[in-house]
């Protein structure tokens, strides 16, 4: 019997050898599916056949954000990591990932299992040759469900009991049509199920909704060893989006890494000011910024804090001007700074 491996292989092979166009796109839609199940299996600890695991490395997580490092060997991941220690509660360097991870080689797996856990992703390029690792880099990681700097597909899937597949588009589509999401369904068995599309999406999209295992994180570029390419490349490599060129062995730009990661964690920093004392601001309470309301601030701290609630006191950025009196449901803003008024 074939391994998972080569059952992917056979997959991306046909799919290598069909002529993109509308008559075929429902086979190459089925086969995409076929090819997403069996890459999910890989993940699953308990798979057989694929060569192990898809386990990750045993590292506990811990702190408010975890930042992964990802590249090829020898591109300066462990420098970058050495120059920044300290400044992130947790920064994993992941061992260097190799072509063909997604399918089993190396610790490939295991390296981009880790990385599925990570809150935001560093694929750390050389600067002599950044496009050719990026593009490799990027598929073995889309090739194990993370999707980079983009946004859940905007669609409607519900699964229902009868009446067979509705399919909607409120708009042109260009890449999918009945016969082809029956198709994808039927691959998952799915029969009956009301699919609304609100934009041009694709079959990867709607494979993507179903698996429902899709990792969305924010991603940053960083172009290492730019002191070896000259200012007419770097100005090129300037313009790309998601970019921020570095040197780690000189520490040219690192500030600006720094401040393009914190950008991109999307987290806000609140200050505490116990009462009678000055704001603390060396330990901040980082909240994410889809939940930071004051209550969320509560619970961040205590959990029975928000038990003996009364109101709190907020002041803006700068803490000099008089503070606001909020409720619990109150959203704060990066840096404010909060004092908390319990029940008597």
């Amino acid at each position: 019997m074939a391994t998972v491996m080569q059952k992917i292989k056979d997959i991306e092979d046909e799919m290598a050898r069909t002529q993109k166009n509308k008559a075929t796109a429902h086979h190459l839609g089925l086969l995409k599916a076929k090819l997403a199940k069996l890459r999910r299996e890989l993940l699953e600890p308990t798979s057989k056949g694929g060569g192990g695991a898809g386990q990750g490395f045993d590292v506990t997580k811990s702190g408010d954000a975890r930042v992964g490092l990802v590249g090829f060997p020898s591109v300066g991941k462990s420098t970058l990591l050495n120059k920044l220690t300290g400044t992130f509660s947790e920064l994993l360097d992941l061992p260097g990932i190799i072509e063909g991870a997604k399918d089993g080689k190396g610790r490939g797996r295991q390296v981009i299992s880790t990385a599925r856990t990570c809150n935001c992703i560093l694929i750390v390029l050389d600067a002599i040759k950044p496009i050719t690792h990026k593009r490799l880099i990027e598929k073995e990681l889309e090739g194990f469900g993370i999707r980079l700097n983009k946004e859940p597909p905007n669609l409607t899937f519900r699964k229902k009991d009868k009446g067979g597949i509705n399919f909607v588009s409120t708009v042109a589509n260009t890449h999918l049509d009945l016969e082809t999401v029956k198709a994808i369904c039927s691959e998952y068995r799915i029969h009956n199920a009301d699919i609304t599309l609100k934009y041009d999406a694709t079959a990867d999209d709607l494979i993507d909704v179903i698996e429902g295992s899709r990792i969305y994180m924010p991603c940053i570029y960083v172009l290492n060893k730019i002191d070896q390419i000259t200012l007419e490349e770097l100005e090129i490599l300037d313009k790309l989006p998601h970019y921020c060129p570095i040197s780690a062995h000189l520490e040219w730009n690192l500030d600006g890494l720094l401040e393009k990661v914190w950008e991109y964690l999307d987290l806000t920093r609140i200050y505490t000011k116990p009462k009678g004392l000055n704001p603390d601001y060396e330990d901040p309470v980082i909240l994410s910024s889809k939940r930071r309301t004051v209550e969320d601030f509560c619970n961040r701290i205590h959990k029975d804090m928000v038990k003996q609630f009364k109101y709190a006191l907020v002041w803006g950025s700068s803490a000099k001007h008089k503070p606001q009196r909020v409720g619990k449901e109150h959203e704060l803003e990066d840096e404010d700074v909060v004092q908390i008024i319990k029940k008597v």
